[in-house]
């Protein structure tokens, strides 16, 4: 799997949005690939959840969700080496309270350089073009959303 991934990852590079999603389902191995990608690559994985809810913790209520773009792009240039940012643990941005779309946010970080991400979600086929989905329909977190400007790699168990 690892050199199918790096291969894509020269893949994306030309690309206006350079975001590939570690899809699978629980369990599967979509930290661990991501974490061999690190070494492979020589690069840290960002802890999203850690490093933005430390920085979101010491502002008030009101001011998280105006800042947490900001604080994310600024978390990503801190961590990124060179052109590549990985990122794992990405609940954080699904939080109600901050008002934001996840999947926006990662495809703007996606913009300036190459990013892998971990989905913690779902991919869903139905009927009609794939989706990707976050938490079940009536949870307050739920997000319902379309491949568009991702790049999948899905991680079968």
């Amino acid at each position: 799997m690892l050199p199918r991934l790096k291969q894509l990852l020269d893949e994306v590079a030309p690309l206006h949005s350079k975001l590939i999603l570690l899809i699978g389902p629980p369990g599967c191995g979509k930290t661990a690939l991501l974490y061999s990608l690190a070494e492979q690559a020589s690069a840290s994985v960002m802890n999203l959840g850690l490093e933005l809810g430390t920085r979101l913790a010491k502002l008030p209520n009101k001011q998280r969700r105006l800042q947490a773009g900001h604080l994310l792009r600024d978390i990503a240039d801190e961590h990124a080496s060179g052109d590549l940012l990985l990122v794992d643990n990405i609940e954080l941005l699904f939080d109600s309270t901050l008002t934001i779309n996840p999947l926006d946010l990662l495809k703007r970080l996606a913009h300036a350089r190459r990013v892998v991400a971990v989905w913690p979600g779902e991919h869903r086929q139905g009927s009609g073009a794939p989706r990707l989905t976050y938490a079940e329909t009536s949870h307050p977190e739920h997000r319902d959303d379309a491949l568009d400007g991702v790049v999948p790699f899905y991680i079968q168990t």
